[in-house]
């Protein structure tokens, strides 16, 4: 799976002087907390993630209760994610959206999450974890910030996440069927056909039905899928190989 790299949009917002009028010792805790913030952001800068993430997660550790605390949850998150520590990221991530869920970012932070998963997406024929919650994060970007400027992104994201999790069933089914397991391998392809048919698997998916009912000598449902098959695809190379075995079944 191609890293994703997006660049994060408050960054520049946030590398700035507090500038406010309180008292003496706010002020030398604040600057305290700038000047830590700042020093990440110059990690950051400087490509150095891993020492960025340490310095903001320092920002939080030593002032906990100041402005900067906040910020630099969603930074460390950030800097975590470009140095490829995808499980430290996530923490960070859970942590900003479970103690400040009203943030102006907190779109963001769902967003980053699912990325952190996308980018850790397997060959089809693996585990797909990552798949199912990079895809749990996404609907939530799209779900509960349905205006924000990550929900489109979310939702091309979706489909390529549904095609993975589709081809990861197909090769499950492909294998079952080359050992004769028809039932497993049936439950496959119907997990595609029934909850992913708009990727590019359904075409194989309803052939491998077609195929699996005539092993079974279950006419009807091979016909059935038959002509779902050459109503909706009626060019498809699997459209031929399905009328074939259901007119060698006659």
């Amino acid at each position: 799976m191609k890293k994703f790299l997006y660049i994060l949009p408050i960054v520049a917002l946030m590398f700035v002087s507090a500038c406010s009028s309180h008292s003496k010792d706010d002020e030398d805790a604040d600057k305290s907390a700038e000047t830590l913030y700042n020093e990440a952001y110059k990690y950051l800068k400087k490509t150095s993630y891993q020492k960025a993430a340490e310095t903001f997660d320092k920002v939080e550790m030593e002032h906990p209760y100041s402005k900067w605390a906040t910020k630099s949850k969603l930074m460390a998150a950030y800097s975590y994610y470009k140095d490829e520590k995808y499980d430290d990221a996530i923490v960070s991530l859970d942590r900003f959206i479970r103690l400040h869920p009203g943030n102006k970012d907190i779109a963001y932070a769902y967003y980053m999450k699912g990325i952190c998963y996308y980018d850790q997406i397997a060959p089809s024929q693996k585990e797909q974890m990552s798949s199912k919650e990079a895809y749990e994060a996404f609907m939530q970007v799209i779900t509960m910030f349905p205006d924000s400027e990550y929900a489109e992104d979310a939702k091309s994201k979706l489909g390529l996440i549904e095609d993975h999790l589709a081809g990861h069933e197909m090769s499950v089914g492909r294998y079952y069927l080359q050992n004769k397991e028809y039932i497993s391998a049936l439950n496959r392809f119907t997990m595609v056909t029934d909850n992913y048919s708009k990727t590019a698997q359904i075409e194989e998916a309803l052939y491998r039905e077609v195929e699996i009912y005539t092993i079974l000598g279950l006419t009807a449902e091979a016909a059935n899928k038959e002509e779902i098959l050459s109503q909706k695809y009626p060019d498809s190379k699997w459209t031929s190989m399905a009328k074939k075995l259901i007119k060698k079944e006659k």
